[in-house]
């Protein structure tokens, strides 16, 4: 599997609808998966899909450059069930993994998801890709991050969660990442961005930026629940190896004071199975790490919190070749993810 930051061909997106998901008709969530799906067009093809019911407002509020096609989900998670496509040679194909919106009937967030679970399929055969069926295994995409050079980092709050695959040990998971994602190391992070309710994803607590090099989500108050939590990964960095022996060099990236849901906001979501999405006061699960890295920009969210410029010009050190664009994303993290949880790259040739 490419890192993110290798080349990219293009870069799947998903239309998002979904009245529990998305506050007052999603209205506002578009127009910010617009303003993503438009900064990363300027240097990769955009594939937006929609359903059959919102083709036409999709088409019309994407620029032209962007291709829009219909195509069903459940949700609006690209980066979870598109595909994860990987390289061999100079071929490219996309793997199926098996999606159960984020741990099935045991801890998993909304029924059905059978559509979400087509899409890989659907889009390997739009994108003229040959396909890895492996919808046995349960996996986001959300859950992995490679450096492109064999070391792949996943969390074991997420992985080895009860609702994913838990008729395997953590060697056979390992085994299957080393299968089908050709990489060599796995390292295993203790937990992720706290209450992140995909049993907290990798790629919201850390991510690879060049090889041998990470950034971590990271805050200074003892107080809050997640300093322990980032901590914890810290110290597992600390003593990691990577696949070509190098220790990892760890960036903190500093995290946005908690991002708490309004009544306002809450109000404006639908009941999924007669509960409430949100309520008032809860805490979101708002991170910087969860960014794009597309071939000339690095879209970043922002919360409008002292920290966004800060942890912008982190960003911006880091990426000196490309351009950091942020994007205030709240109304994308009300949905339960950010920028990198709605898109999915395509690798070069």
């Amino acid at each position: 599997m490419p890192a993110e930051f290798e080349p990219h061909q293009g870069c799947i997106m998903i239309f998002p609808e979904r009245a529990d998901s998305w506050q007052y008709g999603a209205y506002a969530a578009r127009k910010a998966f617009v303003q993503v799906a438009e900064v990363i067009a300027r240097s990769e093809q955009v594939t937006v899909c929609a359903s059959a019911g919102q083709y036409d407002n999709a088409r019309a509020m994407m620029p032209p450059q962007i291709r829009v096609v219909e195509m069903e989900s459940n949700d609006a998670w690209a980066r979870d069930y598109a595909p994860t496509f990987v390289k061999r040679d100079n071929e490219i194909r996309g793997i199926d993994w098996g999606f159960n919106a984020w741990g099935g009937l045991v801890d998993g967030l909304y029924f059905p998801w059978d559509k979400d679970n087509a899409m890989a399929r659907k889009l390997c055969d739009l994108l003229g890709k040959d396909v890895y069926d492996k919808r046995d295994f349960i996996l986001e995409g959300g859950s992995i991050h490679v450096d492109g050079e064999g070391t792949c980092l996943v969390t074991e709050t997420c992985l080895l969660s009860a609702g994913r695959n838990p008729t395997l040990t953590k060697e056979e998971i390992e085994e299957t990442l080393r299968q089908y994602l050709g990489v060599s190391t796995i390292i295993w992070l203790p937990c992720g961005i706290y209450h992140d309710e995909t049993n907290e994803h990798v790629d919201n607590i850390c991510a690879f930026v060049k090889p041998g090099e990470v950034v971590l989500a990271w805050t200074e108050d003892q107080k809050d629940p997640q300093y322990a939590m980032s901590k914890s990964c810290l110290e597992t960095l600390e003593q990691a190896v990577d696949a070509k022996g190098r220790k990892i060099k760890v960036h903190k990236l500093p995290l946005p004071k908690p991002v708490t849901m309004t009544a306002e906001e809450c109000e404006g979501l639908d009941a999924c199975h007669d509960e409430p999405t949100r309520t008032p006061g809860e805490r979101l699960a708002a991170s910087y790490v969860n960014f794009y890295i597309a071939n000339k920009h690095v879209v970043m969210p922002g919360f409008g919190d002292p920290a966004d410029e800060q942890a912008k010009e982190i960003l911006q050190e880091l990426f000196p070749e490309r351009e950091v664009v942020q994007i205030y994303a709240r109304d994308i993290l009300i949905g339960g993810g950010n920028i990198h949880c709605i898109t999915q790259q395509i690798p070069e040739c």
